[in-house]
């Protein structure tokens, strides 16, 4: 009896495909109507943002312009702010002194604090509670802007004369903090108002930040012996660092452009003082609210200059804070 024994080879298995780029994809993916259209609609409105961009900053560097050309003065450096006059003669060095002295002033108060608000709801207090000051904190930021202007000049504004005394007990041979009396309409007051009013919008987008944080990182330290500080500062932090920044970016946006409760807090002049206690002082935004409707054309050209400047500024410091993002890419949520 024969027995023949056939030996088969396995059939080889197919060489993989290349994958095609991920834009190809979407453009073979978008095959129905929905898709189509949805994908239109993306990709325009992502066009248009970038064209509305364009169309304000060209607005704004034209009419600057204008303006900076008819100036007699150095824009950048002079203390003068005078339009109408003949010749004009205006810049911008009191505004933008007022308007980074504030700003940092009401990050430094606000971002520590309202990190640690952040903290305490999601990781030391009970679930009630944690919810109670979540929702306080969210009425904060519903509060308009003219509210806090009139709280500041009517509560704030004569309630400080304490804190400025003890500063300048204690503080005044700096120079900073050296206070000579009189209503505390000052840059530090504006820095106070700020650090209140943006304190909601840093506290919320960190909570959130804070809550997407991975359980078995937690559980990871925790197992290993780390205390709830330690489990905080090893892996909740490192995790929520680029959120943090975020955050502060954001209200460090809304500190620069802030106008109504800058221009009821403020004394404006046109000065720079070396203590922070001394009425007096001016942002860009505050400038621009007072003036605007009075102002004359080359007044305003000059206004709008100094927005310019302020726009600048502004994307500058979102710039800055994209970058330090795009280098803590490790501890964002899509590579937990």
């Amino acid at each position: 009896m024969d027995i023949t024994t056939d030996t088969q080879k396995p059939a080889p298995s197919p060489a993989p495909q290349p994958t095609a780029p991920r834009d190809q994809r979407t453009a073979r993916g978008a095959s129905r109507p929905g898709d189509r259209i949805f994908v239109g609609l993306s990709r325009g409105s992502g066009i248009l943002v970038l064209v509305i961009m364009a169309a304000i900053a060209a607005f704004l560097t034209y009419r600057a312009w204008l303006a900076i050309s008819e100036d007699e003065a150095n824009f950048f450096t002079s203390f003068e702010w005078n339009p109408t006059g003949s010749p004009p003669e205006f810049g911008i060095a009191v505004l933008a002194y007022g308007t980074i002295v504030s700003s940092v002033i009401a990050m430094a108060i606000a971002v520590p604090v309202s990190v640690g608000i952040a903290l305490f709801i999601t990781h030391y207090a009970p679930r009630k509670l944690g919810g109670l000051i979540g929702y306080v904190i969210d009425l904060l930021a519903a509060v308009p802007s003219i509210v806090y202007g009139l709280w500041g000049a009517l509560v704030l504004v004569p309630h400080l004369n304490g804190l400025y005394g003890w500063l300048d007990t204690y503080l005044g041979w700096t120079g900073i903090f050296e206070w000579n009396g009189g209503a505390g309409r000052s840059l530090l007051t504006v820095g106070i108002l700020l650090a209140i009013m943006i304190l909601p919008i840093i506290t919320n987008v960190s909570r959130e930040v804070f809550r997407q944080v991975p359980r078995m990182h937690e559980e990871a330290a925790l197992a290993l012996g780390a205390t709830r500080w330690e489990v905080i500062r090893m892996s909740v932090i490192p995790f929520g660092r680029s959120g943090v920044i975020s955050a502060s970016m954001l209200g460090l946006g809304r500190a620069l452009g802030e106008t109504m409760a800058v221009a009821m807090v403020l004394s404006p002049t046109f000065d720079i003082s070396a203590s922070l206690l001394d009425p007096g002082g001016g942002t860009f935004a505050q400038n621009i609210a007072s003036k605007f409707n009075e102002a004359t054309q080359m007044g305003r050209d000059a206004l709008i200059a100094s927005g310019l400047v302020l726009f600048v500024i502004t994307l500058l410091v979102n710039g800055g804070a994209r970058m330090i993002i795009a280098r803590r890419k490790e501890y964002s949520g899509a590579n937990a």
